[in-house]
């Protein structure tokens, strides 16, 4: 009798080892660190640049910051803003600092040499700003002699270097777009360049004692970069989710939050 419980009393502890090991070999939801799975994407940005990109209260707000959180929320992905100076940006993004850049950011071919961007999400365009009671000043034409402000490693940059010697003005490089607004403002400047949405926001919501003057130079678009061939899948997850936010009319959402028609 005794050696019948003996066995019964093994097997029974077979069994239950047995569950046990099947219990741990179950597939876990979390990676062996003990944390979820879904990836985290560290994301460039520059917090001066309304109303792509600027800080209340201490929470980052604006057109590019709420598209990339719906981004992330659509495709199932975290992110994580590490804000800078736009020319900073891309030089993180090939130190592999970063893995995502959106910061108002044109689509040029010199760019495309050092990363690759999404589908355009935004048609931009730069323009001239001078002083609210500049008459002056209408067209490149008018800025012989004169001072351009300009944020260092935008495309207003890069036109103004381009056209400096056939129009025949100095440029003036600034770190941040207030710097470069108070140029103009205090007279040290005769104008600025900068991507219309930018400035026209600037001068509705801040009372900036400056205009925008004659046409646009440019029609430039947006688009949200990753280092070249480095990052095709989170490319990939962006342009989904770019595409996910037009099909909803949550895109159109988000831009009439911050530019009225």
């Amino acid at each position: 009798m005794k050696k019948w419980s003996l066995l019964a009393l093994l097997i029974a502890l077979l069994l239950v080892i047995a569950a046990c090991g099947s219990d741990e070999s179950e597939e876990d939801p979390t990676n062996e660190d003990g944390g979820s799975d879904t990836k985290t994407y560290k994301v460039g940005i520059d917090t001066t640049y309304p109303p792509f990109e600027f800080e209340v209260d201490g929470e980052y707000t604006g057109i590019d910051i709420d598209l990339i959180k719906a981004i992330a929320k659509s495709q199932d992905f975290e992110i994580e803003f590490s804000p800078m100076d736009f020319g900073g940006i891309i030089p993180a993004l090939q130190a592999d600092q970063l893995d995502i850049a959106i910061a108002g950011m044109s689509i040029t071919d010199d760019r495309k040499k050092v990363v690759d961007f999404s589908d355009p999400y935004f048609e931009a365009g730069l323009s001239l700003v001078v002083a609210a009671d500049n008459s002056e000043i209408t067209s490149l034409e008018d800025l012989e002699g004169k001072t351009v402000a300009v944020k260092s490693g935008t495309t207003g940059a890069q036109f103004a270097r381009d056209n400096e010697a056939e129009y025949g003005y100095t440029v003036a490089q600034f770190e941040d777009s207030p710097s470069m607004f108070q140029e103009v403002s205090n007279g040290n400047a005769a104008v600025l360049l900068e991507d219309y949405p930018v400035i026209a926001y600037a001068i509705a919501e801040s009372g900036l004692d400056l205009k925008t003057a004659g046409e646009r130079l440019t029609g430039d678009e947006y688009g949200i970069a990753v280092l070249k061939g480095e990052n095709d899948e989170v490319l990939k997850q962006i342009n989904a989710g770019l595409q996910e936010l037009r099909d909803s009319g949550e895109y159109d959402e988000i831009l009439a939050k911050y530019i009225a028609e």
